[in-house]
């Protein structure tokens, strides 16, 4: 008589780890639309742009339109005033990035600390951006920085001052009234980085007879450091866009002391018809963009592979 050794329990079977194309599909599908949506608002008019970028078209001259090449990106970096467009445009991304972190920084801590009313603190330091850019814009023009019935002016009045911040000092102008929108966000992303550092750390440096200057130096400050980076990045990406606060205050003068990139464009599309040189410098400001964000991103990411490693 045989008999049958006992092998044990079955191997259980190897579920294949690749995924059906019908499957993919099917997981991909709800995203399809949104994908197709990105596509023809985004790329289909910046194929246009490269496109256009390439002809001789000025809309007050019909029939002027040919193909010239690259002659429009030779000319607009042979243009004085587009390296001094792109330059304003460098100086009010990093100074509004800049002091908005700086000042959300400091809110953040104070919102991080338990008083009376905090709630209603942290609800009107939310408040400026909530409002509309246009309006937002129109209100600092207006009601602000007006020489006539400005706030401002009327502060400095008592003291014989008088001062028309937007004829004299334009980009400062629009810094100040993207700083303001802008040091809420800053402010809301830094306090949830305070808010998700652990307390018993903290305590334990207190114990050990840390002082509140060298915790914020070595435990803080570190801690912070990627959503710091991370309210630059997205801060910079979206400053790039600029155009309602330019238009609504100063219109990019007197001349082009105010004017940044987008509204630069905008003038020689809309005001000087040139509709090839427009696109040209689309393309160089896209580009451009691209590559800076691209750095930001990987230096960004590279943060948070070494932070999450460190813990």
């Amino acid at each position: 008589m045989t008999t049958t050794a006992d092998t044990g329990p079955a191997a259980p079977q190897r579920v294949p780890d690749r995924v059906s194309r019908a499957e993919g599909w099917r997981r991909r599908g709800p995203m399809l639309p949104a994908l197709v949506f990105m596509i023809v608002v985004t790329q289909v008019p910046f194929l246009f742009t490269l496109f256009y970028s390439t002809q001789s078209w000025n809309l007050v001259r019909p029939g002027s339109r040919e193909f010239v090449g690259l002659d429009n990106f030779a000319a607009v970096f042979r243009d004085s005033q587009f390296w001094t467009v792109t330059l304003n445009t460098v100086v009010l991304i990093v100074g509004t990035v800049v002091i908005s972190v700086a000042l959300g920084l400091f809110f953040a801590l104070l919102l991080d600390r338990k008083f009376l009313g905090r709630g209603i603190v942290r609800t009107l330091l939310i408040t400026p951006f909530l409002v509309t850019p246009v309006a937002a814009a129109l209100l600092w023009k207006t009601s602000l920085l007006s020489p006539t019935n400005g706030l401002v002016n009327w502060l400095l009045s008592p003291f014989g001052v008088r001062v028309d911040f937007l004829s004299q000092f334009p980009l400062a102008s629009v810094m100040a009234e993207l700083v303001w929108q802008w040091t809420p966000f800053m402010m809301l992303l830094i306090l949830a980085g305070l808010q998700s550092m652990p307390k018993d750390i903290q305590e334990a440096a207190r114990v050990d007879g840390a002082t509140s200057l060298r915790l914020f130096r070595e435990l803080t400050l570190p801690h912070l450091r990627r959503f710091i980076e991370l309210g630059t990045v997205l801060g910079a990406i979206y400053l790039v866009n600029t155009f309602d606060a330019v238009y609504m205050m100063t219109s990019g003068g007197p001349g082009v002391a105010s004017a940044n990139l987008p509204f630069y464009i905008y003038q020689r599309a809309f005001l000087g018809f040139d509709i090839g040189q427009a696109a040209a410098m689309g393309v160089v400001t896209v580009v451009g963009t691209i590559v800076v964000a691209t750095l930001a991103i990987r230096l960004l990411f590279k943060s948070f592979s070494v932070t999450e490693e460190a813990a």
